[in-house]
C-alpha cells in the first residue's frame, strides 16, 4: 500500500488501485496523519484540520466515525501486513507506517540525496525522480482549513526549491535550454516569484535567447507594478543588468570548464557565459523536416505525464512511447506540448500525422503517409519509390541516419502503426491512441503512458487559461463544480469554456447549474461539430460487437463503479460474457479498470450510453434494480449475521444472474459505503420510473450502514423510501420505513419529529401481519419515548430546578409505557422466531431496567441476549456484554462485572468499534479499573 499527498490525497494498493476513501473530511484526516507519521495527533488538532471554521457540536462523533471507516478500509486492504496501523493513544490518534510508503517522505529523501551528489548528471536524474512523485497541488481534495493550507504551502515551497536545484544542475552540465524549460512552467505558474524569474532569464540568456529573457523581465516588472505597486527587487534587476552587459562574472552559475589542452586553464571570451552552446557535431546534410502542428494553446498541468514521457523516451535505442486514454482526455495536446518542449532534442526534424483511427473520415492510407514523410525528408516527387514496400524501405533508410521525432496521432491499432516506425536508433516515436495497443508493447517494447482525466486543480487551471484567471478566481467553488461535471476531460472543459466565452450572460455558477441536469449535459457540451458525444461516438463505432452491445446496455446504471455481475444484469448475459465485453471497453478507454472485476464508468460516458437508447430502457432498469436488491440482501446478511431480512423481493423480481459475495461484516459495510451514491441514484431512478415497489426496498436494505453511521445525513433518503412505500400501498414497507426514519431522527436529537413517525409504525406493521416489524417498531418507539422523557426532565430541571408533581407523573407514565412496549416487542419477536430482534429487545430491556433501578432484572435480560449473540455481529455482543457488566456491578458482583467489561473492551477493539470501546472503558473506570488507551 502506498500513500500520496503530493497531489490529490490518496491511498493506493501495490497495483496502483485507489482505495475508496470517501468524502473530503476523510481525505483531510488521512492527510494530517500522513504528515505526522508515528506521532500522536490530538483530537483537537484533527478537528481544526477537518473544519474551515468553528466545528459543529457533534464534531468529535463525526471525527470518530471517519477514523472508524478509515480503519475498516485499512483492514479490508490488509494494511496491517505491511506495518500500517491506525491506533488510539489517549486523546489522540497515531498512524504507524513505514516512511517509504508516503510519497512526501520519498520526495524529501530524494531531494536530500540529490543535494549530497557532486556529479550534476546524477543530481538531474535523482531530482527528476523526486519531482515525478508530484501529481498536482499538494493535499488536493482536502478541506481548506488553515492547518492543511499551511502544510500544502510548505510542501509547495519544497517542490519549487527542487525545481530550482534541477535547473541549477542542468546549468552545471551546460544544458541551458533544459534549465530554461524546467523553469519556464514554474515561472508561468508563479509569475511574482522573482528568484525563479531571474533564474529563467539567465538560463534563456545562456541558451542564446536574450530577447525572450528580457521579455520575461518586462512582463514581471509590469505585474509587480499592477498587482503589488512595487518595482523589481535586487535579484531581478541584477539578472537584467547581467543580460544587458553579458557579464559572465555577474550573470553565470559556474559551468563545467572547457579544457583547452592538457592541464591548460579554461579559455573564454567576454560574454561567453550568455552565448549559445556550440553545436555538438556537423549539421545534417538535409534540411530538418518539420510537420509538427503549432503548440496547443492553454495547455496546463500534466507534469507527471510529461515526466513519464521523458522516462519512456530515454535510454533504449529507438524508443517508442504510447499515450493512451479515452476520447477527449487530451492525448494529442499532450503529445504536441511535449514535442515542442523537446524540440532541441531532435535537430533533424519532427514528423507528424493524424492517422484518423477514430475519425469520421477514413483512416489514412499507409503509402500516402510514407510519401508525405519522404517529401518532408527531402525526397523529390519525381524520385519517389513506386510500391508501399519500397516507400517503407526508403523511409527507414533516411530515418536511420537521423535524430528525429515521429508523432503518430490517433492510431487505431498496432498494425496501422508498425509500417511507420522509423529505422534509426536515435529516432523517437510518440503514438497516441484510444486503444491500449498491447500488440505494440509485445512486439516493439513500446512503453505506455496512460492519460487519465485532469484532477480538480488542473481542471480549474485549464478553465483559467482559456477564460482568464479573473473569471475563475471570482467563482472558485463554481469552477471546481464545473470541472467535476466535465469529469476532468480537457475536451469537455474547453467546450464549456467556449460556451461561457460566447455567452457573456452566463457565469460559472449559472452554467454549472445548467450542466447539473443529466438530461441536457451532453447537449451543452457541444459547440458546432465539436463535443463529447461526437468524440465518444467515434470510439463506440470502432468497438467489437460484444463490447458495442454491452456499451448500449450501460445507460440505466446509476453509479461510477461497475462490476462484472452488475454489467451482466444490465446486459442480460452471463458474468463471463460481461467480463470479456468490459475488457474490450477498457481496452478502448471507455471504462477504467479499478481492480479485479471492477471498473469505473465516468458520468459523461454513462450519459452518452444512456443517450443511445431512445426513451427509458425500462427492462434494463428493472434488471439493474432487481440485481441491486439481490446484492443488498447478500450484503445485509454478511453485515448483520444472524439477522433477518427486513423485506422480501418484490413480486416478479428477476432471478439473480451473478451476485458478488461478502466474506465478512467489514467487507459488506465497505461495499455499502462505496456504493452509497450509486444506491441513492438507483432509488431516484426507480421512483422516477414509477417502480416504487423497488424504490422503498432499495432504501430499507441499506439499514446496516444506516444504523452503523446513523448521524450521516440519511433522513432525505428515508423520507424518499417512505414516500415510495406509501405510493406502493405497502403497510409493511411503510412501517419499516417509519421505524428506521424515527430511529435516525431520534439519534439526530429530533425527538418530536421521531415520535411522529414512530407512533404510527406499530399499527402499520400489525396491519401488514409483519410480527418482527411490529417488534422493531415498538422497540424504536420505546427508546424514543425514554429519550424524549429524559430530555424534557433535564430541561425542566435546568429551567426550574425541579419537576412539579404533574411533570414527574408524566415522566413516570412515559417510562412505564416504554417498558410495556419493550416487553410486548420481546414477546412478538420470540413468536416470530427472529433471533436478532429477540436479542435487540433483550438489549433495550436491560438498558431500560438498569436505568430504572432494577439491575437484577437487567442482568437477566442481558444474559439471555448474550446466549443468543454468538451468531450476531460484534457490536451487538459488545453492547450486551457492557450492559451485563454494568448490571452485575450494580448488584454487587464486581469480579464478574470486570470480566464481562474486559471482554467487551477487547472485542470492541478487535472490531474497531470505538463507541463500544468507549462505553466499556467508561464502565470499567466507574469500578476503579484503569485501562490502557
Amino acid at each position: 500500500m502506498q500513500f500520496r499527498v503530493l497531489g490529490t490525497v490518496a491511498a493506493v494498493t501495490d497495483h496502483g488501485d485507489p482505495l475508496p476513501l470517501g468524502p473530503a473530511k476523510r481525505h483531510s484526516l488521512l492527510a494530517v496523519l500522513l504528515l505526522h507519521p508515528d506521532t500522536a495527533v490530538t483530537v483537537d488538532r484533527l478537528t481544526g484540520a477537518l473544519w474551515e471554521e468553528e466545528p459543529p457540536r457533534h464534531s468529535r462523533t463525526v471525527l470518530q466515525g471517519h477514523v472508524s471507516r478509515l480503519r475498516a478500509l485499512f483492514t479490508e486492504y490488509g494494511a496491517a501486513a505491511q506495518g500500517i496501523e491506525l491506533v488510539t493513544q489517549g486523546p489522540a490518534y497515531v498512524l504507524r507506517l513505514p516512511g517509504a510508503v508516503v510519497d512526501a517522505h520519498r520526495f524529501e529523501e530524494l531531494l536530500g540525496a540529490a543535494r549530497s551528489l557532486r556529479e550534476p548528471g546524477e543530481a538531474v536524474s535523482v531530482l527528476r525522480d523526486a519531482l515525478a512523485l508530484w501529481r498536482g497541488p499538494a493535499l488536493a481534495g482536502t478541506v481548506r482549513s488553515p492547518l492543511l493550507e499551511n502544510a500544502a504551502h510548505a510542501l509547495e515551497e519544497l517542490r519549487l526549491a527542487a525545481v530550482e536545484e534541477l535547473a541549477a544542475a542542468h546549468e552545471r552540465l551546460g544544458e541551458h535550454g533544459a534549465a530554461a524549460a524546467v523553469l519556464r512552467a514554474e515561472a508561468a505558474a508563479n509569475p511574482l516569484r522573482e528568484p525563479l524569474i531571474a533564474g529563467l532569464m539567465l538560463a534563456l540568456g545562456r541558451a542564446g535567447r536574450q530577447s525572450d529573457a528580457l521579455d520575461w523581465f518586462h512582463r514581471t516588472r509590469r505585474l509587480l507594478a499592477d498587482q503589488l505597486g512595487v518595482g523589481p527587487g535586487a535579484v531581478l534587476t541584477d539578472a537584467y543588468t547581467a543580460l544587458l552587459r553579458a557579464d559572465a562574472a555577474e550573470a553565470s552559475v559556474p559551468s563545467a570548464p572547457v579544457v583547452a589542452g592538457a592541464g591548460a586553464p579554461p579559455v573564454a571570451a567576454p560574454g561567453a557565459a550568455l552565448a549559445p552552446d556550440p553545436p555538438a557535431g556537423p549539421a545534417p546534410a538535409l534540411a530538418a523536416a518539420q510537420l509538427l502542428p503549432r503548440r496547443p494553446r492553454g495547455f496546463t498541468g500534466r507534469e507527471r505525464e510529461l515526466a513519464a514521457l521523458d522516462r519512456a523516451t530515454a535510454g533504449a535505442p529507438g524508443p517508442i512511447a504510447m499515450i493512451t486514454g479515452s476520447a477527449g482526455v487530451g492525448k494529442t495536446a499532450l503529445s504536441l506540448h511535449w514535442a515542442h518542449l523537446r524540440h532541441a532534442d531532435f535537430p533533424d526534424g519532427r514528423l507528424f500525422v493524424d492517422l484518423r483511427g477514430y475519425s469520421p473520415a477514413p483512416a489514412r492510407d499507409t503509402a500516402a503517409v510514407l510519401r508525405e514523410f519522404l517529401l518532408a525528408l527531402g525526397v523529390p516527387a519525381e524520385g519517389m519509390p513506386g510500391t508501399p514496400e519500397s516507400l517503407g524501405a526508403r523511409y527507414r533508410e533516411l530515418t536511420g541516419r537521423r535524430r528525429m521525432l515521429v508523432v503518430l496521432d490517433n492510431a487505431r491499432d498496432s498494425a496501422q502503426v508498425r509500417p511507420l516506425l522509423p529505422g534509426g536508433e536515435d529516432c523517437v516515436t510518440l503514438i497516441t491512441s484510444r486503444d491500449r495497443l498491447g500488440g505494440l508493447v509485445a512486439s516493439d517494447a513500446a512503453r505506455p503512458v496512460p492519460l487519465a482525466a485532469l484532477p480538480a486543480a488542473q481542471s480549474t487551471a485549464l478553465l483559467a487559461a482559456v477564460l482568464g484567471p479573473d473569471l475563475v478566481a471570482a467563482e472558485p467553488e463554481a469552477a471546481v463544480r464545473l470541472a467535476g461535471l466535465c469529469d476532468g476531460l480537457p475536451l469537455a472543459l474547453r467546450v464549456a469554456a467556449a460556451r461561457l466565452a460566447t455567452g457573456p450572460h452566463w457565469g460559472l455558477a449559472a452554467f454549472a447549474g445548467e450542466l447539473s441536469d443529466e438530461h441536457t449535459r451532453l447537449d451543452l457540451l457541444r459547440v458546432e461539430d465539436t463535443g463529447v458525444a461526437a468524440a465518444l461516438g467515434l470510439t463506440v463505432r470502432q468497438l467489437p460487437e460484444p463490447a458495442r452491445r454491452m456499451f448500449h446496455r450501460l445507460g440505466p446504471h446509476t453509479g461510477a463503479t461497475l462490476d462484472t455481475c452488475t454489467a451482466a444484469a444490465l446486459a442480460d448475459c452471463t458474468p463471463a460474457q460481461a467480463a470479456a465485453a468490459l475488457d474490450q471497453l477498457a481496452a478502448a478507454q471507455l471504462v477504467v479498470e479499478a481492480g479485479p472485476h471492477a471498473y469505473v464508468l465516468h458520468d459523461l460516458v454513462r450519459l452518452y450510453a444512456r443517450s443511445l437508447t431512445p426513451g427509458c430502457d425500462r427492462d434494463g432498469l428493472l434488471r439493474l434494480l432487481d440485481h441491486r436488491l439481490h446484492t443488498l440482501l447478500a450484503a445485509s446478511a454478511a453485515a448483520e449475521p444472524g439477522g433477518e431480512p427486513c423485506c422480501a423481493l418484490p413480486p416478479g423480481a428477476r432471478p439473480a444472474v451473478g451476485i458478488r459475495t461478502f466474506d465478512d461484516r467489514a467487507g459488506a459495510l465497505a461495499w455499502y459505503s462505496a456504493e452509497r451514491d450509486a444506491l441513492r441514484g438507483a432509488v431516484e431512478a426507480a421512483a422516477a420510473a414509477g417502480l416504487h415497489d423497488r424504490a422503498w426496498r432499495l432504501v430499507l436494505l441499506q439499514w446496516p450502514l444506516i444504523v452503523w453511521q446513523v448521524r450521516d445525513g440519511w433522513v432525505p433518503l428515508l423520507e424518499r423510501g417512505l414516500a415510495s412505500a406509501e405510493l406502493d400501498g405497502d403497510p409493511g414497507g411503510q412501517s419499516r420505513a417509519r421505524a428506521l426514519l424515527g430511529w435516525v431522527l431520534s439519534e439526530e436529537g429530533r425527538p418530536a419529529e421521531a415520535l411522529v413517525q414512530l407512533e404510527r409504525a406499530p399499527e402499520l406493521a400489525a396491519l401488514a401481519g409483519d410480527t418482527a416489524g411490529e417488534a422493531i417498531a415498538r422497540i424504536n418507539l420505546a427508546v424514543a419515548l425514554t429519550r424524549s422523557g429524559a430530555a424534557e426532565r433535564d430541561g425542566a430541571r435546568e429551567r426550574d430546578g425541579a419537576l412539579d408533581r404533574d411533570g414527574a407523573g408524566e415522566q413516570d407514565g412515559a417510562r412505564e409505557r416504554a417498558r410495556d412496549l419493550l416487553v410486548r416487542a420481546l414477546a412478538l419477536a420470540e413468536r416470530a422466531g427472529h433471533t436478532e430482534t429477540v436479542t435487540l429487545a433483550h438489549q433495550h430491556l436491560a438498558h431500560h431496567l438498569l436505568a430504572d433501578g432494577s439491575p437484577a432484572e437487567a442482568a437477566a435480560h442481558a444474559a439471555r441476549g448474550l446466549a443468543l449473540a454468538p451468531r450476531l455481529a460484534a457490536p451487538r455482543r459488545v453492547a450486551l456484554r457492557t450492559l451485563y457488566g454494568q448490571a452485575l456491578a450494580a448488584t454487587g458482583r464486581t469480579g464478574e462485572a470486570v470480566r464481562q467489561l474486559g471482554d467487551a473492551l477487547r472485542e470492541a477493539r478487535a472490531h474497531a468499534y470505538e463507541e463500544g470501546e468507549k462505553a466499556a472503558r467508561s464502565a470499567l473506570a466507574a469500578l476503579g479499573v484503569l485501562t490502557d488507551r
